[in-house]
């Protein structure tokens, strides 16, 4: 790395370092430590929460971190601790060259509430740099003529060394001579060369060749030393120094100017004649880049370009033109160029801070970022505008010099933009322009302002009845258009009682997903729906939530089969209808009456005549069960006549009940006696038959005046009543007594009831009218009883 090259930083440094100077005053104090370079990584600078006056915590909270804006991060920050620890190796001639006092500022930003604090670091220099001589070889030759004169100065080329200070270059000492004395010059930016000076004219036939050593020594402790050898070669007389038309030559050269270019060509002069007047031109030792930047023509003097320009690095150059003649006689001069600025750097964006979240109810104003954007140009081509790329909710304002603050400008809604591509365009004032972008990828959190809604305000389903528990019903769902655990719906049940029992023990939630399922079998003809209230509660805080109604529908199966009301099917007797033999076409027997507890369709019951000991003698109505003859009966039909009739309902698939219907065709007692007294010896399975009969035939002697009026008494009352229904225009429809308690299909009856049956063809709007309770006469054979019938008024 070269001394050229290191001003160049230098300069970059110190302009680096007056800005955050400035920058610095206006936010707060400074505060400066001193270090020496070269200390190990991890070595401390100082206790900055200590000397800024901030907690620990307030580092760890506001995310302190430090920012220098150059490539290099020298320092770093112990927020743990609260120190500055040397984080890179400084080299403090890297850093400023030979500028001194070297130092560089960082800064130190902290969060929540924002705060800049600007921290210098001056960087001490240690010896460790030797001077050292240009030469490679450490060996110098020079060509003096025999006639030089006493007093002429033969200028050599100085050493270099990158310390600063006192342990810099302090001094010169030529190892000891008649010839020559050392005369030590000092240049404007205090750089020191050196001069030999003749005070003893040579003698080329005594010392035609000698051999001197300059030795460069610092100040520092300990002392360093450079050394190079000088070989003087004594020539013939050459008595007239080159001389320069100009002793300062100036040029104005335009940054970025193309290599090759020649920007001024210098001319000396030398009074000699023949080979002492021939002068080759050549650059002396030149500091910074200029060394690489520019080249000489020995014989014309011309200097072109050999390297970039860059403003931003120089703004200045000056180099020494050497001519020698062949005499080894040289005169110098010195070139100044002065670079312009050209518009060849566009602006730089740097992010100091960004919070790449922010909440969609933050105000308008909010801070979304600081940027520090800088352009290395000058006037016009440094000044910069800063814009965004469209239309959006934010603005820009400056705030310090070179800083920006992106801010909001308008209320968010994460449900319509939920993140924002936002692209902030730096532009400078240059002809032409340039400009950076940088594009902040910033994404709005959500605020839970959404509450769960449900597509509509109620609903209907339905369930069969007899479901097993556990049968999933219905869903319900709502959405939230908010976003994570704001939009994590959970579903609960409205706590209400329906017949006393929580509506828990019938139905259950599942609070996830909706699931509405039966916790119960449910029997229709217990209950026929259920109205319950659905609360969607989102995951927010505090949670919002709506509710929905949810009407289920209890849908009847045909699980219950017709149940006989009449006749009663009794286990120890048998019950007899009576038809006289006279009974005509169409007589009423008697009716089978039935219901079934189940609803609609599955409720509609049919009667059809199963078995009969005579088919032809006798039908069923199929929608109002009476048993009717189809004929005349005649002497020929036989007494007993036992009829099976099927009750079936009109469910799918049908249930059915049937019931025994006994018959006897007879004009007297008598003759209904002997043949239901055959009818229950056919049923009894004994073997004391005999004794049966002779009990039977006892009875009957003792009851046969009393049961020959009744028997009288029921036809002529059964006679009259047939010939009521059977004139009658009304169709008769089974009817379920309002007092028959027993609906499980116990088969009695508390009482038995005659009504008188008024119905339309709509039976959905007949009239029935109740009448009191009337005896009926019913035969009752008793088979524990031999050849004994039994004559009952049922009231």
């Amino acid at each position: 790395m070269s001394v050229e090259w290191r001003l160049c930083g230098f300069r970059r440094q110190i302009g680096l370092l007056i800005f955050l100077h400035l920058v610095a005053d206006m936010v707060g104090g400074q505060i400066r430590y001193s270090i020496p370079e070269e200390m190990k990584k991890g070595s401390v600078i100082g206790n900055l929460a200590q000397d800024l006056g901030l907690d620990l915590k307030r580092l760890r909270s506001g995310r302190a971190r430090i920012v220098t804006g150059e490539s290099i991060q020298y320092t770093e920050l112990n927020t743990d601790k609260g120190i500055l620890v040397v984080n890179e190796r400084i080299d403090r001639e890297q850093l400023c060259g030979d500028v001194t006092p070297c130092s560089f500022s960082i800064e130190v930003i902290l969060e929540n509430p924002l705060e800049l604090h600007r921290i210098t670091v001056e960087v001490l220099d240690i010896n460790d740099h030797a001077p050292v001589f240009p030469n490679q070889d450490k060996h110098v030759s020079l060509e003096i003529s025999e006639s030089a004169l006493t007093g002429t100065q033969f200028p050599l080329q100085g050493a270099d060394d990158m310390d600063v200070g006192q342990n810099a270059l302090q001094n010169y000492v030529l190892s000891q001579n008649e010839n020559f004395i050392l005369k030590q010059h000092a240049n404007p930016d205090g750089s020191k060369y050196v001069e030999m000076v003749l005070q003893k004219p040579l003698d080329r036939e005594r010392h035609p060749h000698l051999s001197l050593k300059l030795i460069a020594v610092d100040g520092g402790t300990p002392q360093r030393s450079g050394t190079v050898n000088i070989d003087i070669t004594v020539l013939d007389a050459n008595d007239n120094v080159p001389v320069f038309n100009q002793s300062v030559y100036k040029a104005s050269i335009m940054e970025n100017t193309k290599i090759g270019t020649n920007v001024v060509t210098v001319n000396a002069t030398d009074a000699d004649s023949g080979i002492y007047g021939l002068i080759t031109y050549s650059l002396s030792k030149m500091k910074g880049g200029a060394a690489e930047i520019f080249t000489i023509d020995e014989s014309t003097g011309a200097i072109t370009v050999s390297g970039p320009i860059d403003y931003e690095k120089d703004r200045k150059y000056e180099v020494r033109v050497e001519a020698r003649d062949r005499g080894g006689l040289t005169g110098t001069s010195k070139v100044v160029f002065d670079v312009s600025d050209v518009n060849d750097n566009p602006p730089v964006i740097n992010v100091m801070s960004f919070s790449s979240t922010i909440s969609e109810d933050a105000p308008p104003g909010t801070t979304i970022a600081i940027l520090n954007i800088k352009d290395a140009d000058s006037d016009k081509n440094g000044q910069i505008k800063c814009s965004l790329d469209r239309k959006l909710p934010f603005k820009i304002e400056s705030s310090l010099t070179n800083y920006y603050n992106l801010i909001s400008d308008q209320f968010f809604d994460r449900e319509s933009v939920s993140k924002y591509n936002i692209t902030v365009t730096a532009t400078d004032s240059g002809a032409p322009p340039l400009s950076t972008s940088t594009t902040l990828h910033l994404i709005i959190s959500d605020v839970n302002d959404n509450a769960p809604l449900f597509e509509k305000q109620s609903y209907s389903a339905y369930i069969v009845e007899n479901n097993s528990p556990g049968t999933s019903i219905f869903t319900v769902s709502a959405r939230d258009s908010d976003w994570n655990q704001n939009a994590r719906i959970s579903y609960i049940l409205e706590e209400t009682h329906i017949s006393g029992s929580p509506i828990s023990s019938y139905l259950s939630l599942n609070s996830e997903n909706g699931v509405i399922s039966a916790a119960r079998s449910f029997d229709y003809e217990q209950i026929k729906e259920l109205q319950i209230v659905v609360k969607a509660q989102d995951g927010g805080s505090p949670p919002l939530s709506s509710n929905v109604s949810v009407k289920i529908l209890i849908q009847d199966q045909n699980d219950n089969p017709p149940q006989v009301l009449y006749p009663v099917q009794t286990g120890g007797s048998m019950v007899a209808e009576m038809v006289p033999r006279s009974a005509d076409v169409g007589y009423l027997v008697t009716k089978v009456v039935a219901v079934d507890v189940d609803s609609g369709q599955n409720a509609w019951l049919s009667y059809k005549l199963q078995k009969a000991t005579d088919r032809a003698l006798f039908e069923v109505g199929l929608q109002n069960g009476e048993i009717r003859t189809i004929r005349q009966v005649s002497d020929k039909d036989a007494v007993k006549q036992r009829l099976s009739v099927i009750v079936e309902d009109n469910g799918q698939p049908s249930r059915s009940a049937t019931v025994i219907v006994n018959v006897a065709v007879a004009d007297s007692f008598p003759e209904v006696l002997s043949e239901f007294t055959d009818f229950a010896h056919d049923k009894e399975y004994n073997d004391n038959l005999t004794f049966y009969l002779v009990l039977a035939l006892a009875v009957v002697s003792f009851l046969f005046i009393t049961c020959l009026v009744v028997i009288i008494s029921v036809k002529i009352y059964r006679w009259r009543q047939s010939r009521i229904l059977y004139h009658s225009s009304l169709p008769v429809i089974p009817y379920y007594p309002p007092r028959y308690s027993d609906t499980l299909g116990t088969g009695t009856l508390q009482h038995v009831y005659n009504y008188e049956v008024c119905r339309t063809t709509d039976s959905r709007k007949s009239d029935c009218k109740f009448g009191r309770a009337a005896s009926q006469n019913v035969l009752i054979m008793d088979p524990s009883s031999t050849g004994t019938m039994q004559r009952i008024q049922i009231l």
